[in-house]
């Protein structure tokens, strides 16, 4: 669209700014990325988000919207004419909303408990961890997206928690691929895409990020001061 402004207010190793980055990426929508601190948060990102003040936020035109699978499903709709990132079969669109919102609702609490957690509550975390997992292999099935043929908002909602695998890993000293070989076959799938490649953040990197707020912050307070930086 000539003469639109579209602003994203991020930070890199977040999941939920990862969705967004895919979903620009694959309508091909130029934007101006703008990361955020969020120890020392901007006053663009306070003026557009005062409730929760967190991130993402995609700015368009001067207006704000907020929450991750809002703003894909909002790009999906105003940028309709390429790559569509939800079914048009009203069902089949409900239903891939339905695993969007499982991922939302289950899988991030036990990730972060995960890294951010020892003993036994990090080992109850990375239980209900896989179990979560093998719940989204089981409807992967042998599919080569969620959707079937078709790259779509289940496959964007949760392909950025892949960027963490490694430092799950690390932390829970476990091995993801050997008790979800599918769902880890997909991801790698999905990384052959161009806007999933260039989106996601260096596994690397995410687990240097998390290994400075271990030191910054102590194990013990990471969950509910750190929490951030999974939004």
């Amino acid at each position: 669209m000539a003469g639109e402004e579209v602003i994203l207010l991020s930070v890199y190793p977040s999941m939920f700014s990862m969705r967004v980055r895919i979903a620009l990426a694959e309508k091909g929508v130029k934007y101006e990325l703008k990361e955020e601190d969020l120890t020392n948060k901007s006053l663009l990102l306070l003026e557009m988000n005062p409730v929760h003040k967190k991130v993402p936020v995609l700015i368009h035109n001067g207006k704000p919207i907020l929450e991750s699978l809002i703003i894909v499903q909002y790009i999906d709709e105003v940028w309709h004419d390429k790559n569509p990132l939800e079914p048009s079969d009203p069902y089949e669109r409900a239903q891939a909303r339905f695993w969007a919102d499982f991922i939302d609702k289950k899988v991030f609490d036990p990730a972060r408990g995960i890294w951010a957690t020892k003993g036994e509550e990090q080992e109850a975390a990375k239980k209900e961890f896989i179990e979560i997992l093998k719940i989204l292999e089981g409807e992967l099935g042998e599919k080569p997206y969620f959707g079937g043929e078709t790259f779509g908002l289940v496959d964007v909602a949760l392909i950025p928690l892949y960027s963490w695998f490694y430092a799950f890993e690390t932390c829970g000293n476990f091995k993801i691929e050997s008790q979800c070989p599918k769902l880890v076959a997909w991801a790698k799938f999905c990384m052959q895409r161009e806007s999933v490649s260039q989106s996601l953040s260096d596994p690397h990197s995410v687990y240097d990020t998390v290994l400075f707020l271990k030191k910054m912050f102590g194990i013990e307070s990471i969950t509910t001061q750190c929490s951030i930086f999974l939004l």
